[in-house]
């Protein structure tokens, strides 16, 4: 579909600041959005927002349909009464810079588990219409989530395929047994997807209010040790036996890395999907429609063709290209939901195959201004070198350094490169330059990073690429989001004509 001339900002909501230990989706989002809305930005993009797992990836998730409960609003519970002033006071020192993700999760869930508490006794009449509404029209993945989340803190965290073999493999008698047993951890987590949920509706009507749409990402691959997995194996690539995966998921050697990057989840058995009619698939689209305005599905290739590696490699490096059935895909998809806001993530290794499934469906894809200053004329990510107006071009993305970080790393000889292209500099810095570079040319749409805006180093990487541990956990500050960087973020967004419409 066609997407007017725009530009936003790239933050995870966990980033934003807040006195409890981890952003959240309460005031200072709100806040966040009159910066973009002041700024006369249009989007705001943020990463997968189902609850994580080990090493806290986003794309790493317990489930393809919940949000995640660390960004469920303290603030916004205790305007709900069902939390105190004397419940948020006395918090503990949580570090301001990032998130310390073994500290917040056992704080918050202490207080979460006191809110639904407080709404199971106190709730009226209409909320518990309301929750009951919820979980009705959410059943089709909440039950299974809610059970799968409940066994595994029973379970001491064991992977599912770990488990016992009755409830493993989902006999009716063994998840009939559970459920009983379980059923108040399962209450509390249907309790809490509700929160969630209703919490970011509200965030979402505001920002459509302000003139800002929510820009999310649909991580192609679900974890193995995930609600999906166990609750649907038939349509991922396991092994028989030990439910084990038997084709992971990844991508061969790259940019990022000499070995590739082998993430371990396993890979779609694809012609069974395609047997169901994509059922699957095509609820995770609808959802994600349900709670945000554009979807970037992350590493779109793997809908054309995909790289499995066998069960037992340690590396990336010995895997295949399959084929994958996205033309018939996105041709269902769109027969049933219409023309869909999809942006295309089109990095790493794309063939011409990649490239006319995007272009069939008039998906945009993505431009990096990191990448193109290391060859030739012919570079692709130069501006002068785009197509069409159908991409959305970024100064980096989550997946790499920051542009200070990335220009302080290059040579001198390798900077030269940059800024003869850009044939003056300003006295703003180079993310500033790199900004105007991007708010000037021809793509659409037009993404920064909040570290590029706020000029930040290497210090402030969202994720290295390959790495298990230390991701995901950068956050910026209270009053680093200047009215000097609104005012200068704005004069280029109207310099170059992506401010909204009506102004």
């Amino acid at each position: 579909m066609a997407f007017p001339r725009s530009s936003g900002i790239l933050l995870h909501p966990t980033s934003l600041p807040s006195p409890f230990g981890v952003g959240d989706i309460g005031p200072v989002a709100y806040q966040f959005i009159d910066f973009l809305k002041n700024s006369a930005q249009q989007l705001w993009q943020v990463l997968p927002l189902g609850p994580t797992g080990f090493g806290n990836s986003p794309y790493l998730s317990y489930s393809a349909f919940a949000g995640n409960p660390l960004l469920i609003s303290l603030e916004l519970l205790k305007e709900d009464e069902l939390l105190t002033d004397e419940d948020l006071a006395n918090l503990p020192k949580f570090p301001h810079h990032i998130v310390n993700f073994d500290a917040v999760k056992p704080f918050k869930d202490k207080l979460f588990q006191k809110a639904c508490k407080v709404f199971k006794e106190n709730a009226t009449s209409e909320q518990e219409k309301e929750f009951n509404h919820f979980c009705s029209r959410s059943n089709y993945w909440l039950d299974d989530y809610a059970i799968f989340i409940a066994l595994k803190e029973a379970l001491n965290g064991e992977s599912w395929n770990q488990w016992d073999e009755d409830i493993a493999r989902r006999k009716q008698e063994a998840l009939h047994k559970w459920g009983e047993k379980l059923a108040e951890p399962i209450y509390y987590h249907k309790f809490l997807q509700f929160q969630f949920f209703k919490q970011w509706g509200k965030l979402k009507q505001y920002a459509n209010e302000q003139g800002i749409q929510l820009f999310g990402d649909l991580a192609i691959y679900v974890a193995h040790d995930s609600a999906d997995v166990w609750s649907h194996p038939e349509i991922f690539s396991l092994d028989g036996e030990t439910g084990e995966a038997s084709l992971m998921a990844g991508v061969p050697p790259d940019y990022f890395s000499a070995t590739g990057q082998l993430w371990g989840n396993p890979v779609y058995n694809w012609e069974r999907l395609q047997q169901e009619g994509f059922h699957w698939w095509i609820q995770r689209v609808e959802s994600l429609l349900g709670y945000l305005d554009l979807i970037r599905i992350d590493h779109f290739r793997g809908l054309e063709s995909y790289w499995g590696v066998a069960q037992g490699e340690t590396t990336a490096i010995n895997g295949r290209w399959i084929e994958a059935p996205g033309d018939a895909f996105f041709s269902l998809l769109n027969e049933k939901l219409g023309t869909l806001p999809i942006i295309a993530e089109d990095l790493g290794i794309i063939t011409p195959e990649v490239e006319a499934l995007r272009d069939k469906y008039g998906f945009p894809g993505m431009k990096i201004l990191h990448f193109a200053f290391d060859s030739g004329p012919d570079n692709p990510y130069l501006p002068y070198n785009y197509s069409s107006a159908n991409w959305v071009v970024y100064t980096g993305t989550h997946d790499n350094d920051t542009t200070v970080g990335w220009f302080n790393r290059r040579t001198l000889q390798e900077q030269a490169r940059v800024t003869r292209y850009l044939g003056c500099t300003s006295d703003y810095g180079i993310h500033w330059d790199l900004i105007r570079l991007a708010m000037s040319c021809v793509a659409n749409q037009a993404i920064f990073p909040l570290q590029d805006i706020l000029g930040l180093g290497s210090e402030a990487k969202m994720n290295m690429p390959g790495e298990a541990e230390g991701n995901w956990a950068w956050r910026f500050q209270p009053g680093m989001l200047t009215e000097e960087i609104a005012e200068r973020l704005k004069f280029f967004t109207e310099t170059y004509g992506r401010q909204p419409r009506n102004q």
